[in-house]
């Protein structure tokens, strides 16, 4: 069972089977968002999805960053990342056309991060989730 569709750019349909969501800077007991703390977040968000998820490729989107006017502290600029981080897998159909489209199915789990707690879902979904090359990261695995 899928939890959504989403329609990639290329045509595409691609369908949702797990996804963990968490809050970006939650347990953050000191410190402030900035380009040190952010790559260490990013990081281990990626080896989190790399560690849950050991077949299947792991696709990193870029965060979008803003930055506020506040002060900067002695790690730099203040730099935020979306509220909540995600890790997701998807599924479709075989990239290899040759596959057998009964027995074989591609995967890929992708990292990323967005504003609010919304399960991406058809053309509705963030343009950046949309506009993954799958058939450059994704795997083909038989059933």
């Amino acid at each position: 069972m899928s939890l959504s569709h989403i329609a990639l750019s290329s045509g595409r349909s691609i369908e949702l089977t797990e996804l963990r969501m968490s809050s970006t800077y939650g347990g953050m007991l000191e410190g402030y968002p900035c380009k040190p703390i952010n790559d260490m977040k990013v990081r281990g968000l990626q080896r989190q999805a790399e560690r849950a998820f050991p077949s299947t490729p792991v696709h990193l989107v870029p965060p979008s960053c803003q930055y506020p006017d506040q002060t900067a502290g002695a790690f730099g600029p203040v730099e935020v990342l979306p509220s909540v981080a995600c890790i997701g897998t998807f599924r479709s159909t075989a990239v290899a056309s040759e596959l057998d489209s009964v027995l074989h199915r591609s995967a890929l789990t992708v990292v990323w991060f967005q504003a609010g707690l919304d399960v991406p879902s058809g053309e509705d979904a963030d343009l950046v989730l949309r506009s993954i090359r799958w058939e450059e990261l994704a795997q083909d695995y038989e059933l």
